[in-house]
Formats: structure tokens, C-alpha cells, sequence
């Protein structure tokens, strides 16, 4: 028998959660590196680039990689020949070492798991509890494997029950453009097959957890069909040209990563999850000595690239800016933006709603006439930081506020990440605003971009709270420009088009 002591379990939760927050793992930055090297799209090329500072910074200044620091997922593969020291259950040893993670005074993790899913959605405040699925094997030793898994990739997770004869390739590629840009490729999709519905997509998620060996398959060739489908999948998917952000390009996903289990004669349960550009998890394994030993990142995993590109960006003051000046702006352009913005999010917009369905004013300080806002929840600060990582959440998700935010505020613009839907493009259009792209996957890149901040209303929303930001050089691209031109449709046209051609 081994004896595994709770603390040590609880004390390995912890460290690898702070581990994965900033540290990516040497298989995804050489990935990238060389996505960066082959990438041809000027603005895919540009998102690539500052992912790959963005991880080296957060790596150096250990903190987080995004400002979404996920919801905790463990896969537990426990010895049957394990005896625990404690007297907390195994879940209660998780959750524990998950609230000591995002506790953490030196690296505060933002807390984003609300109870119960449906009515009031309080935050619970350390995000807690964890999603933690457990098996009992065979035997001396703990296995862990721990994720952060953020939701703008999780809500792009797809799953169907198809016909035994179907083609499951096809079924996946298609599913590809209607998930957008919201899960911030290039990432990882992991793939379940076979099983039952639960089943599938536990095995899709599972398959994120494994390493990134594409091109190494490609090199020695396919030996399973599992082999060759995990390779068409790669190269279809990568010629639909959606490129990283949705931008457009060459690289959509890094690898495709397969897992697949028995099934019913009558059925093939499908499920994709991908995993975002600050794809985070760890292996760890208990075997009664002590806490787990967790690798020490090299820096030299990370490729030279200097800041240089941000030389050809034009220089916006955000502070004087006008309807007249934003007519300029053609979407694909880069803008480097200084001045003052406003942020809110979900919560923010409901709440903006709600007074103006009462006819009640917005808060003092809260005024959108001729300004911005930033789609963001930030994480809080430590040490001498104004604020922490606070990069853009998924702008799709305010669509439904758009024509409201534009008709009663006199709003100018707004800045988030991924794609706008018909409705909010056609709201930009009508009102002569714009819809400027900041690249997600770099919360502590971007940052370093604002000067001061402050919360001006609703602070009970915590990180949804509206803030003012003081920003300097701030990078972002024009996705929707005032004529309701979107880079998210017509990257992708271009580069598809591009990739087919002999």
C-alpha cells in the first residue's frame, strides 16, 4: 500500500493551477512558433505574434496568460492500493487545493464559476467547485491530469448522434465556421468518438489533454485509420482559411487530437471541444513522497520575435476622437489606441438595460457619448499592477445590446474579440460605429497597455463591474468598419480562396 497525505495532494492542486496560469507548455509554443514562421495573412501573422510574447511575458512575470482563468477540470485515475492520510473526501481535497490556487496573494486568479447555473448565478467566489471525474485502477500511485479550461472555447463544444453511415469528417469540418472565432484559434479540437452521448464528450475533452504531435504524424505517415482521419481533419479544417482569430490565414488549429471508445451498432455519438490559444493543463503523478514535482519552463522554448510590428500601426487618441475619423478606418487596419475607454460586459449590459427599461438614468460617471467600450472582466492586481490581465471576451455575446448601446448612448465603438453576428453589424452600419478586434490569449500583453483604471459603476459585479481604463498603444484591428464591412467574413473568403487554388 502507498499513503498519499491530503495536504500533498491539496498542495499539488494549487502549485499546478498557478503552474498552468502563465507557463505554456514547450509542445504549444513550438507549435505556434512554427505557425508563425509559415503564416502569409498579415493580421493572422500579427495575432500570432503577440500570443507568442504575450506567453513569454506571462511566463517571466508569472501571471496569467488570459484574464479568463477557467473553470477547473480533473481527470483522476486513482491505485486501488492507495490509502489516503486526511480526513477530507477526494473531491473536498480538489476544491481545496483549487481555492488556495485562486487565492493565491502573489498571482490572483479571477474567479469565474457562478452557483447555481440558473437563476441568480452567484459567484462562488474561489471557483470552486471543480469538475472532477475519477477512475480506480490498478495500482500504487495518484495520477492527475488538471485543466483550466475557459469558456469561450467551452461554449463553442459541439455534439451530434449520427448515422453509423455518416462521414464523421464531414460532420466536423462543417461544424467548424458556425463555431466563429469566440474560442480564439489557433487551438487544439479534441475529438470524442463512440460511447454514448456523455461518453463522447468526455473523450473529446480528455483529448485535449494530450500533446501536440501533428507534424510528427505527418512525417512518418498514417498507420491507423484513427491516424488518417485525425490528418484530413487537420488539412480540411486548416483550408477553410479562418486563420488565428478568425482573421483569416493559414492555421486554424494546431492539432486535432482523437479519442474513441466502443459504441451501440445504431449509433456514432460524436463530440468536438476545442481548446483556446492559452490552452492550459498538466500531468502530475502522487506516489506518496510528497507533493508533485512540477517541470521548470525553459526560455529558451520561446522563439526570438521583437515588437516591431507594431511600428506600421496607426496611432489613435481615443480622447479626440470623432464620428468623422472613425469613417477612415478600413477594416483590416491596425490601430495602435490611446486615451480613455469604458468596459462592461454580460452583466453590465443587463444591468444598462434594465435602467433604461425603467427609465432611469446610468449610474454617475457612466457616460458613452463619442467613446469606447472594452468588452472585458479583468483579473485584479497584485504587487504595483493597475490592473491585471485583461484581455477581450467574446463580443458575440453583447449582439443583443448592440442596437441599444448604440441608439442611447451615442456610443462610437466597440473593442472585443471574434466575430459580430448580422444583427450587430447591421446596428454598426445603420449608427456609423465600429467594431475594433483585440486579440484574445493576450490578457497580460494587453495590460501592459493600460496606464490606470478605476471602477466607475456596479462594482458589486466584481470583475463584470464597468471600469474606466487609461490606455496607451493599445493593439487592435477594425473587424466591422462603419460601412458594416466584417474582417470575420472576409478574411476567411480571401484565404479559403487562397489555399485552393493549385
Amino acid at each position: 500500500m502507498t499513503t498519499i497525505c491530503q495536504d500533498d495532494l491539496i498542495q499539488s492542486v494549487t502549485d499546478a493551477l498557478q503552474y498552468i496560469s502563465y507557463n505554456h507548455s514547450p509542445d504549444f509554443i513550438k507549435a505556434m512558433a512554427r505557425a508563425y514562421e509559415e503564416e502569409q495573412s498579415p493580421a493572422a501573422k500579427d495575432a500570432i505574434r503577440q500570443i507568442l510574447i504575450n506567453s513569454r511575458l506571462a511566463a517571466e512575470g508569472r501571471r496569467p496568460i488570459c484574464q479568463d482563468t477557467g473553470i477547473v477540470v480533473v481527470f483522476a485515475k486513482i491505485g486501488m492500493e492507495v490509502n489516503w492520510e486526511g480526513d477530507l473526501g477526494f473531491d473536498e481535497m480538489v476544491n481545496e487545493g483549487v481555492r488556495k490556487a485562486y487565492s493565491c496573494p502573489d498571482n490572483i486568479l479571477r474567479k469565474s464559476v457562478v452557483s447555481p447555473p440558473v437563476g441568480d448565478r452567484k459567484n462562488t467566489g474561489d471557483n470552486t467547485p471543480a469538475v472532477i471525474h475519477t477512475s480506480l485502477v490498478l495500482g500504487k500511485s495518484v495520477e492527475i491530469t488538471l485543466a483550466a479550461k475557459g469558456g469561450g472555447s467551452e461554449n463553442k463544444s459541439k455534439f451530434a448522434n449520427l448515422n453509423p453511415n455518416e462521414s464523421v469528417a464531414d460532420w466536423i469540418v462543417e461544424q467548424i465556421p458556425s463555431m466563429g472565432a469566440g474560442w480564439c484559434p489557433p487551438g487544439i479540437l479534441g475529438v470524442g468518438i463512440g460511447g454514448t452521448a456523455e461518453k463522447a464528450m468526455l473523450l473529446a475533452k480528455e483529448a485535449l489533454m494530450e500533446p501536440i504531435d501533428i507534424h510528427q504524424l505527418q512525417t512518418k505517415g498514417a498507420v491507423t485509420a484513427l491516424d488518417e482521419l485525425r490528418l484530413e481533419l487537420y488539412n480540411r479544417i486548416n483550408g477553410l482559411g479562418i486563420g488565428a482569430q478568425g482573421v483569416g490565414g493559414l492555421t486554424t488549429v494546431l492539432d486535432v487530437k482523437i479519442n474513441q471508445y466502443p459504441t451501440h451498432a445504431a449509433s456514432l455519438p460524436v463530440a468536438i471541444i476545442p481548446n483556446c490559444a492559452a490552452t492550459r493543463h498538466l500531468h502530475f503523478v502522487l506516489d506518496g513522497s510528497g507533493p508533485a514535482n512540477l517541470p521548470l519552463p525553459s526560455f529558451e522554448d520561446w522563439p526570438r520575435i521583437d515588437h516591431q510590428g507594431e511600428s506600421t500601426h496607426r496611432q489613435i487618441n481615443l480622447d479626440e476622437i470623432t464620428r468623422e475619423v472613425i469613417k477612415e478606418w478600413k477594416v483590416g487596419e491596425t490601430l495602435l489606441l490611446s486615451g480613455k475607454i469604458l468596459t462592461g460586459r454580460d452583466a453590465a449590459h443587463k444591468k444598462i438595460a434594465g435602467l433604461f427599461e425603467q427609465d432611469e438614468p446610468l449610474p454617475p460617471g457612466v457616460d458613452f457619448r463619442g467613446r469606447f467600450i472594452y468588452y472585458v472582466g479583468p483579473v485584479d492586481p497584485v504587487r504595483d499592477e493597475v490592473v491585471g490581465p485583461a484581455g477581450p471576451t467574446t463580443a458575440t455575446r453583447m449582439d443583443k445590446y448592440t442596437e441599444m448601446m448604440l441608439s442611447k448612448t451615442a456610443l462610437l465603438g466597440m473593442i472585443g474579440k471574434a466575430e459580430r453576428g448580422p444583427v450587430a453589424i447591421e446596428s454598426i452600419k445603420r449608427h456609423g460605429a465600429v467594431y475594433l478586434s483585440a486579440v484574445g490569449g493576450a490578457a497580460y500583453l494587453v495590460s501592459k497597455a493600460i496606464r490606470k483604471a478605476r471602477v466607475v459603476a456596479f462594482e458589486e459585479l466584481g470583475m463584470e463591474a464597468i471600469y474606466e481604463f487609461e490606455v496607451q498603444d493599445m493593439p487592435v484591428t477594425v473587424a466591422v468598419d462603419t460601412t458594416g464591412q466584417s474582417l470575420h467574413r472576409s478574411g476567411p473568403e480571401k484565404w479559403r480562396k487562397r489555399i485552393s487554388q493549385p
